[in-house]
């Protein structure tokens, strides 16, 4: 018994640091070099706030679309809705670059949408705004996920309660069912929002790597590693950085009352 719990304590801690190390080799490099004074006069900057902007654009889309999409996965049911939920998710095993290319088919200027959109002088491709499409397509299905998984772990009876109280479906949605999954709808839309932060391949197929209009943090480390390496680490660990702070976010969000935090030792 000591042997097996021995053992497999030694696979569990390899894979441990297999994970942890990397991440500790690059924060380490960048305190020996002091590869924050790049931040002077480099894109960095400009890719952090570029990157700000349109992920905040995008989760808030995701939002506002992403919501009622969940709810009819979640509560409806109709012939279709096992294919449009695999549909839904695929974008989150998709590799990025097949993503950005249907994208590009799709909405760009020789694409399926391209010559209707040119008809109102809507050009897509490599805009901001078809940075904001990239990492929505991509990130989006986060959040739906989560979300339906709150909606179904919602008591019927609540809502049947709610319903002889005189609530309306407006009413009972916004006031009861959104309460009650709040906090799976939090933990998903931040999960999306670090998603939609690291997105990469769709977004330098269909938007490009345009500093200042579609060059995002992830396209920035890409486009300067060779050249500059202080740079491309900061901004790594910028990212890094950003990623921690929306996986505790979602570990509060699907934390309930009564749970072991592990951070702070309390119940």
């Amino acid at each position: 018994m000591v042997l097996k719990r021995s053992a497999f304590a030694f696979v569990g801690v390899v894979g441990m640091l297999f994970l942890s190390v990397p991440i500790g080799v690059l924060a380490l490099h960048s305190v020996e070099t002091g590869a924050w004074q790049s931040l002077e006069g480099s894109l960095v900057p400009d890719a952090v706030y570029l990157s700000l902007v349109t992920t905040a654009i995008t989760t808030v889309l995701t939002l506002v679309f992403g919501t009622p999409l969940a709810y009819i996965l979640a509560r409806w049911r109709f012939r279709a809705r096992r294919v449009i939920n695999v549909l839904v998710e695929l974008p989150i095993v998709l590799p990025p670059a097949v993503a950005g290319l249907a994208l590009l088919l799709t909405l760009g200027r020789r694409g399926v949408f391209g010559p209707l959109l040119e008809r109102f002088d809507i050009v897509l491709p490599f805009s901001m705004m078809a940075v904001v499409i990239a990492q929505a397509f991509v990130s989006a299905p986060f959040y739906i996920r989560a979300a339906q998984v709150g909606f179904q772990g919602i008591p019927r009876d609540i809502e049947d309660a709610a319903r002889v109280d005189g609530a309306g479906s407006i009413r009972l949605f916004f006031f009861v069912t959104v309460p009650l999954a709040a906090r799976s709808l939090g933990a998903g839309l931040v999960l999306s929002w670090a998603r939609a932060l690291g997105e990469f391949g769709a977004t330098i197929l269909f938007a490009g790597s345009l500093q200042g209009r579609t060059q995002t943090m992830p396209l920035m480390i890409y486009n300067i590693l060779e050249r500059d390496i202080d740079a491309a680490v900061t901004t790594g660990l910028l990212l890094v950085g950003f990623a921690l702070v929306a996986l505790l976010l979602a570990q509060t969000f699907n934390r309930r009352p009564g749970d072991f935090d592990p951070l702070s030792g309390a119940y």
